[in-house]
């Protein structure tokens, strides 16, 4: 990794820059560049090796990027885009159009904004005369080379850059594998492969992310990592007990009947503290799913309502629609009104909000990573200390409650994390489940690129060193032929073996959600006098005149048109929290996971948590203690047996199905796993068995994994390639099987 600049180097990196960037850096009254942006010019400049930028949110590197790009495609003629900038969201492409707008006019450069709702027009006059620099979506990148593969080589070929901003959200998730094989397919067309520049934030490996960036050669990209004097960190930890009994943790305030007054919740007293605190100034709470955050909106509005003073707190979340999302982005960012977001993770990523004073999280954090980029976005002013707040809800105990809520779970994760955030670890992106079902949507999506191609290059355009260098041309073929099969009919091949789609192929690709690697479920759309307000799942069971909480407001419906799936709401006071889809759990790092059995092991009381959470800590602690924990793995609780594994999310998950296949099918939790109706007598011979568990056995393993196949096409992932793939990817935890069982 390279080392800070010096004061000459900053210097001498200026005068590198066209004299446009040069007046333009002066017009915006910089008293200097930042060292990772003379450093990025350097290496982008005086050298042709791919470039990886690491640095905290607002630490300037799109311009660390972007201004030496622009030198060096500043005098460029040939057509074609010179610069692809990819983007995980539209709302990041918007808002680098805005910044880039105006240099790139000064130098005459062309910029475009590619995604499904940027203007036709712009794009029209690019496919006529493409120069400059297009800001696109993967999504889009595939759409281009689906549906117009002639302009995809016209305009994407002859690039000379690539930059790919958030490249630390590409690393975990089909879509990372998706853009990967993109990537590789934008060098199959073009005569001299572009220079890929990626913008990260600072993660656990970023030689993983230099893996990612350039798979075949990842020792030659140079990695760039800013040094970052990081804010004076304020924080708290404060806890919340639910009453006796509750079912549903996040719903409606007063129920759907206003007359109703229910007991309170945790929710209610969190609400408080968040009102109290956080009015008159901007922040982001992070709710942790989309029920949550629409229940914690609804409450605060409510106590606004209640106080006669303007509402300052508003949802933000994937399923309301883009032009409620967009109207919070820019109340938060032009900072005139007091605003606080309540938000999943969709304000994690860099879309360009301003600074916030301060950072809350409810519910106790699970990934570091994610509470970093969160952090990211509170203290970037100079002197200005960055604030976190965690509210953690526990469960009401008595004594019928068992022990794993009695160890106070929640509040022991919260310090953990605390504890490893402040030893600035950050775990590496964990694996990614949906290989096969993403490969097969590239091969479906290559065949309608090229109308046709042979399995041999078809392999080596997909299976190289890349997302798919794990399949073998033996399951490659394997999974061709089940392809073809009578049961899946994607594809056919010609008796000169050209390899085509087959007629439910052909209906697949040209769904218009062929283009994203995600499913797209059928939902019902909120409007309301011809505005809409978002989507809901369409699980979720509608009829007239009943209630619903969306968009921090709450709504009866009117009609429910179920042709178009629409339904027409209006202002009500009563409201139901909506379930929305369940997303899949952060998981817990192996580290994690042994930081919290050292938290229990420990008698400290940290100054950062109120006097609820100490007091949660200390009964967790005393829990841990009066089950002598410390040396015991296995509790028996009346006709449960709990094994304490103290390992991360993966291998516990590795280790139960494991435990399945041994007879002992359980529940796995963040402590380890539960064996229902089982008693230490019954398991302990079975668990021994597992402590002579051979390598060849992990096949054997995977047959008691449920829902082993992931993905939009996981229904055509043949079952033995599911199982392979799985074993493999997972080949460390299942050869700890042994180390665990022993333990146990």
């Amino acid at each position: 990794m390279s080392s800070p600049a010096s004061d000459s180097t900053l210097e001498g990196a200026y005068h590198k820059l066209h004299g446009t960037i040069r007046r333009w850096i002066h017009d915006q009254g910089w008293d200097e560049l930042r060292e990772i942006q003379a450093r990025t010019i350097f290496a982008i400049l005086d050298d042709d090796r791919d470039v990886l930028i690491a640095a905290t949110t607002a630490a300037g590197k799109t311009e660390a990027a972007f201004l030496p790009i622009l030198t060096a495609v500043a005098d460029r003629k040939e057509l074609g885009f010179s610069v692809l900038y990819i983007s995980p969201l539209k709302a990041l492409i918007n808002d680098q159009f805005k910044r880039l707008e105006g240099l790139c006019e000064n130098m005459e450069i062309p910029v475009v904004k590619w995604h499904g709702d940027a203007p036709q027009g712009e794009k029209k006059r690019a496919l006529s005369k493409p120069q400059g620099i297009a800001l696109i979506t993967p999504e889009s990148i595939e759409a281009m080379l689906t549906r117009r593969p002639s302009d995809a080589k016209r305009l994407l070929s002859s690039a000379d850059f690539i930059v790919i901003d958030e490249v630390h959200s590409f690393l975990q998730g089909p879509r990372g594998l998706h853009l990967a094989s993109l990537l590789r397919r934008i060098d199959a067309m073009s005569q001299r492969p572009a220079r890929r520049v990626g913008l990260s934030a600072t993660i656990g490996d970023l030689f993983q992310a230099a893996a990612w960036l350039r798979p075949t050669s990842p020792e030659t990209v140079r990695i760039l990592e800013a040094k970052s004097d990081s804010p004076e960190l304020r924080l708290q930890i404060r806890g919340y007990v639910e009453p006796p009994e509750l079912d549903d943790p996040d719903h409606a305030e007063g129920g759907a009947d206003i007359e109703e007054v229910p007991r309170r919740i945790a929710l209610d007293d969190i609400a408080d503290h968040l009102f109290k605190t956080l009015r008159t100034s901007n922040n982001l709470v992070f709710g942790g799913s989309r029920r949550t955050v629409e229940s914690a909106a609804d409450r605060l509005r409510r106590r606004s309502d209640k106080a006669d003073v303007p509402n300052e707190f508003f949802p933000h979340h994937g399923s309301l629609s883009k032009t409620l999302r967009e109207e919070l982005e820019d109340r938060l960012k032009d900072g005139k009104l007091p605003t606080t977001a309540i938000c999943t993770s969709t304000l994690e990523l860099g879309v360009d909000i301003g600074s916030v004073k301060s950072v809350a999280q409810i519910g106790a954090p699970r990934s570091l990573s994610s509470l970093k980029q969160r952090l990211g976005r509170t203290g970037r002013r100079k002197g200005v200390p960055s604030v976190l707040r965690v509210y953690v809800r526990e469960p009401n105990i008595d004594q019928r409650s068992g022990v794993i809520d009695r160890l106070r779970p929640n509040t022991i994760r919260s310090v953990a994390v605390i504890r490893l955030l402040l030893q600035k670890f950050v775990e590496p992106a964990g694996q990614v489940p949906e290989v096969a079902s993403t490969l097969i949507h590239q091969i479906l999506s290559v065949i309608a690129e090229r109308g046709g191609i042979r399995a041999r290059p078809l392999y080596d355009l997909l299976c190289g060193a890349g997302p798919f260098a794990a399949i073998s041309a033996g399951e490659f073929a394997d999974l061709l032929r089940h392809l073809a099969s009578d049961t899946i009919r994607f594809i056919e091949q010609s008796g000169d073996g050209l390899i085509m789609l087959a007629e439910k192929g052909e209906q697949t690709v040209q769904s218009r959600s062929f283009f994203s690697v995600f499913e797209s479920a059928e939902e019902w759309r909120l409007a309301i006098e011809g505005k809409t307000l978002g989507t809901l799942p369409i699980s979720f069971p509608v009829h007239k005149d009943g209630l619903v909480v969306f968009a921090g407001r709450r709504w009866i419906i009117n009609d429910v048109d179920e042709r178009t799936n629409t339904l027409f709401v209006a202002p009500h006071p009563g409201g139901v929290v909506p379930r929305f889809e369940r997303a899949d759990g952060e998981r817990l790092h192996d580290r994690l996971a042994a930081e919290m059995r050292n938290v229990y092991l420990s008698t400290d009381e940290p100054p950062y948590l109120d006097d609820k959470a100490r007091e949660l800590l200390a009964e967790g602690r005393e829990t841990f203690r009066e089950f002598d924990l410390e040396k015991r793995r296995v509790v028996e609780e009346e006709r449960d047996l709990h094994l304490f594994l103290w390992r991360g999310s993966q291998a516990t998950a590795v280790f139960g199905a494991a435990a399945a296949m041994a007879g002992l099918p359980g529940q796995v939790h963040d402590l380890g796993l539960t064996l229902a109706k089982t008693n230490a007598t019954e398991a302990l011979p079975k668990l021994r068995g597992l402590g002579q568990l051979d390598r060849a056995s992990a096949i054997d393993v995977s047959a008691f994994v449920e829902n082993i196949a992931a993905g939009k096409f996981r229904e055509q992932v043949p079952a033995t390639l599911a199982r392979s793939l799985w074993a493999r990817q997972n080949g460390a935890e299942i050869d700890n099987i042994p180390e665990i069982a022993s333990e146990l």
